[in-house]
């Protein structure tokens, strides 16, 4: 008789620990759905308010509500027809220009170097990956008085040069960056590199028609990553750029919130952020579809 009774009691026992684990796995999912929650309140409020204060008729910095009381368009017209105190325009073709002529000789640079390093042996090839390795430990920043001066002395830093010089400084250094393009290169079977030299292709077919149809996931990151140095650094713009003519996005944003300006400049400040944002957000998406694609076939190409 008692056979029956403790089997009946260890079932019971069983079900009161499996009702007991999924009670705390439902109190931890609350907890974790709350934290994240709240975690994406914080982060989305600014983009939120930025945005909104952009329609905000009132222009002042100061303000007695969290959101604006009236809404208005007058800030992105504004911004983009009176060119006479700042030309926001000007500035944002200029750092378009810049941005775009970077990410593909970025693109460029690291594509070759990374290749050179993971499928070639030379001497001074592991001096060099090192030197890389130490000199990308460096911030950027010490250099900037440095690479003024050079950049003066070639006499680029006036007039309409100063975009190439920004140009050049923002992708003379790009090819240091290999490693993330490297690392991937390295997992690519380099019997597919032995298969085409059979078959008689050159090296440069070879790069052209095996690693980089397989590489395209890192070529998207790479092309991300090479539009957006220059298009949100303030640092090096500030340095080289010495008049409003030449100023990218990230001075006219600063010049708007300074005292003389941003009084009557703070909504249009706000636009001009949400302005800055609309090309990140095509090029991610229009790199996403690409990026999809490639990792999905991949290994077939």
């Amino acid at each position: 008789m008692s056979k029956p009774f403790d089997s009946t009691a260890r079932a019971s026992r069983a079900e009161s620990k499996v009702s007991d684990q999924r009670s705390k796995r439902r109190v931890a999912d609350i907890l974790s759905y709350l934290l994240l929650g709240t975690l994406s309140i914080i982060w989305v409020s600014p983009i939120v308010w930025i945005v909104a204060n952009s329609f905000n008729k009132n222009t002042a910095p100061y303000s007695a509500t969290f959101f604006p009381t009236e809404y208005t368009f007058d800030n992105y017209i504004a911004l983009f027809t009176e060119r006479t105190v700042l030309d926001f325009p000007r500035m944002f073709m200029n750092t378009l220009i810049i941005a775009i002529c970077t990410m593909f000789i970025s693109v460029f640079f690291v594509l070759i170097v990374s290749f050179s390093l993971s499928r070639m042996r030379f001497r001074f090839r592991k001096v060099y990956m090192n030197m890389a390795l130490t000199l990308g430990m460096f911030p950027g920043i010490m250099a900037v008085v440095a690479i003024y001066f050079i950049l003066k002395a070639m006499g680029l830093t006036g007039g309409s040069w100063t975009n190439v010089a920004l140009i050049i400084v923002y992708s003379a250094g790009s090819g240091m960056g290999f490693y993330i393009m490297k690392g991937y290169m390295d997992t690519i079977p380099k019997s597919l590199d032995e298969a085409a030299y059979l078959d008689g292709c050159s090296r440069w077919q070879v790069f052209y028609m095996v690693i980089l149809p397989i590489a395209k996931p890192m070529i998207v990151y790479q092309a991300i990553i090479g539009f957006l140095t220059p298009w949100l650094d303030f640092v090096l713009a500030k340095a080289i750029a010495r008049t409003q003519d030449n100023y990218t996005v990230a001075l006219g944003l600063w010049k708007m919130l300074e005292k003389e300006y941003i009084h009557d400049w703070f909504a249009r400040f706000a636009a001009g952020a949400v302005c800055v944002s609309i090309p990140i957000v095509i090029l991610f998406i229009i790199m996403q579809r690409y990026y999809q694609e490639s990792m999905a076939g991949s290994v077939k190409g």
